[in-house]
């Protein structure tokens, strides 16, 4: 302390207001309980009564902190998420790209992808259908657009909540949680 005046240790600081900013806020909404008994039959409810509000889901920020800054300065993509779609057949991941010169490899037609769960022991790879072609986007990535591509689940080897990992050449995301 100099002249009674306390040191602030600037790092922590910046640190703090970074995790501030990083926390998503979400508002949850909820409807005191009625203290009215409901109508016995549906056609004597009155046309001005209001259906319940229903609660908002909490949705985690998949990216938070480090490892979205990562995704985003290294590889030029973010918003990664993997899905099950179709009946459980298939297994959807997607990005956004941010920087389309080094999001590139996402969509190299070379360089062959696979879908990784170590709770199952499986590798998955992205099927080619003789008169579809591959089941993922291969053309030039531009900033600011969605894509996709899909992994065969034949069997349902992957599930809903399995933590999977994605490679594509260099690239690796660990730890992606299946929705």
């Amino acid at each position: 302390m100099r002249n009674g005046t306390p040191k602030i240790n600037i790092s922590w600081l910046v640190g703090l207001v970074g995790v501030l900013i990083a926390l998503p806020v979400q508002a949850q909404t909820t409807t005191p309980a009625s203290t009215t008994a409901a109508p016995s039959h549906p056609s004597t409810q009155s046309s001005n009564s209001k259906p319940a509000a229903t609660p908002v889901r909490y949705q985690p920020d998949h990216f938070a902190g480090r490892a979205g800054t990562y995704y985003q300065l290294i590889w030029g993509v973010d918003q990664l998420r993997v899905k099950i779609v179709e009946s459980g057949e298939l297994v959807r991941f997607t990005y956004r790209v941010v920087d389309a010169n080094k999001a590139a490899v996402f969509n190299d037609k070379n360089v062959p992808p696979s879908l990784i769960d170590p709770r199952a022991g499986v590798s998955l790879v992205v099927p080619s259908l003789e008169k579809v072609g591959s089941l993922r986007q291969s053309n030039t990535p531009e900033a600011g657009k969605s894509y996709w591509m899909a992994f065969s689940n034949k069997g349902g080897y992957v599930k809903r909540g399995d933590r999977v990992d994605v490679v594509i050449g260099h690239f690796r995301a660990q730890g992606l949680v299946v929705e």
